[in-house]
């Protein structure tokens, strides 16, 4: 009998796991392969995943991997800047899913988790009070092992959502996309490079150790995920959006597949949940996908770990299902938005697309809110009426007078409670963040989403019990 199984090692996986360990839940995570992969399909991470990582400790051994972008280039004249975001990382970090599987991995693992790799999850059965996953090992011999949880993060092809029955509803929307990782003798000008015309589109974005990944589409030939992928089948679609192939060469990894927009109606049935690409797949425009699924994760962590520990109920598991579908149909509908408008034929809407996405962006307005829906900084969950509007958005990364910063007080994984110098009658049970020149009491979330602001205290008092924090089950106030 374990607290929790988590299904799938994956970064939404370990994300998930390692939050639950930290917290003191016993959490195993069961995964299929046996060894880590070296190959990769996710390479972007953003802004908000950078502050949830931040907020574990980790951001910093995580940017020491990859290349900070802060400024990109679509369609040939889309000019896109990053770096008015307001976060501490206003910019995209370029860096294979590997590494930021690593550096989960061993936060997991460090903290308690459980990892075995080789099993093969073949049954879930809800029972009251638990769950059996029934698996086979890497020997073959079949197991089970019973969990109060069981959260899937297996994937497109989740066995998890397969055994609940869950429809995964969607189509695909494009049938061939082809990856690679080259080396270039004459590399792109820009960061980040993306264009289309109507024989397919091409997207280069360095790795920052000498490698570019490549993701192209030739419309001539949309072959079977199975088929071959030959270097002067990408460098041949490079040469007709581009005008050149940059001399790409030597790849290390050549990759076929399809790009689906799907989404699972319900992110739980009982006690099972689904993150990650088990509950949503969408195209890779935009680079959004990991960073749903690792957003996922820090909103499901600790209100698992609350109701393991018996401080929340169902309807603090309910609000992650509230919380998190919204903004899983929001990502289908961006990125689904961004390749059709990368994958358009005619030379007139091209030409209509090329005029409009600047000018669009160019208005103050409609190009913060791209960029802060894109990066992540922009989502924020519904309030209950009444409620203050800070209710349900991102806390900024607020600074007490010694220089202490918000998100360094996360790393606690507890509720914290921003308040201005010489507050009074703060309740037990919460770390108290002092920051001067703030003028209302404000409750964070584990996850960096504000639960309550104001300042009634018999308010903030049912706050607390509301999403999970009682005080008997906090840390005594501890002011820095």
């Amino acid at each position: 009998m374990t607290d929790v199984v988590v299904v799938g090692a994956g970064p939404t996986g370990l994300l998930l796991a390692g939050d639950l360990a930290a917290a003191g839940v016993d959490v195993m995570l069961l995964e299929r392969r046996l060894d880590e992969s070296n190959l990769t399909r996710a390479f972007v991470v953003h802004a908000r995943t950078l502050e949830q990582l931040d907020a574990r400790g980790v951001a910093d051994r995580l940017l020491a991997t990859g290349t900070r972008v802060d400024r990109f280039r679509l369609f040939g004249s889309v000019a896109v800047d990053l770096s008015p975001l307001p976060s501490r990382y206003p910019f995209m970090l370029v860096t294979p899913q590997y590494e930021v599987e690593h550096v989960l991995a061993e936060r997991a693992l460090a903290a308690g988790a459980t990892l075995v790799r080789g099993a093969q999850v073949q049954h879930l059965r809800q029972a009251p009070g638990h769950v059996e996953v029934s698996y086979r090992d890497a020997e073959g011999a079949d197991r089970s092992v019973r969990a109060a949880y069981v959260v899937g993060t297996d994937g497109h092809h989740s066995t998890v959502r397969a055994q609940l029955g869950l429809e995964f509803a969607g189509r695909a929307v494009v049938r061939s996309l082809v990856l690679a990782d080259v080396r270039m003798t004459d590399p792109p000008a820009d960061q980040l490079t993306v264009d289309g015309n109507a024989d397919g589109f091409c997207f280069v974005v360095p790795f920052g150790d000498g490698w570019y990944r490549i993701i192209a589409r030739d419309r001539r030939a949309e072959l079977p995920d199975d088929a071959p992928v030959a270097l002067e089948e990408i460098a041949g679609v490079a040469r007709r959006v581009f005008g050149t192939d940059f001399g790409m060469h030597d790849p290390r990894w050549m990759s076929r597949f399809h790009s689906d927009e799907r989404q699972a109606e319900r992110y739980r049935v009982g006690r099972v949940f689904l993150a990650g690409d088990a509950a949503h797949v969408h195209s890779p425009a935009g680079g959004m996908g990991m960073n749903t699924g690792l957003q996922d994760a820090a909103n499901l962590g600790w209100k698992l770990a609350a109701a393991v520990q018996g401080r929340g109920g169902d309807r603090l598991l309910d609000s992650y299902q509230d919380e998190r579908h919204p903004v899983g149909r929001m990502v289908l509908r961006l990125s689904g938005g961004l390749l059709r408008a990368a994958l358009l034929r005619s030379p007139v809407a091209r030409a209509i697309r090329n005029r409009v996405f600047p000018a669009a962006l160019a208005v103050p307005v409609i190009g913060r809110l791209a960029r802060m829906r894109q990066s992540g900084l922009g989502i924020a969950y519904g309030r209950p009426r009444g409620a203050h509007r800070l209710v349900g958005t991102r806390a900024p990364d607020v600074s007490s007078a010694g220089g202490t910063r918000l998100y360094e007080v996360l790393r606690r994984g507890r509720f914290v409670l921003v308040v201005p110098p010489g507050a009074a009658d703060v309740p037990p049970g919460v770390v108290v963040h002092v920051v001067p020149g703030t003028t209302t009491a404000v409750l964070v979330r584990p996850d960096g989403y504000v639960a309550w602001a104001g300042s009634d205290a018999g308010a903030l008092r049912a706050a607390l019990a509301r999403w999970g924090a009682t005080p008997e089950a906090n840390r005594p106030g501890v002011a820095v």
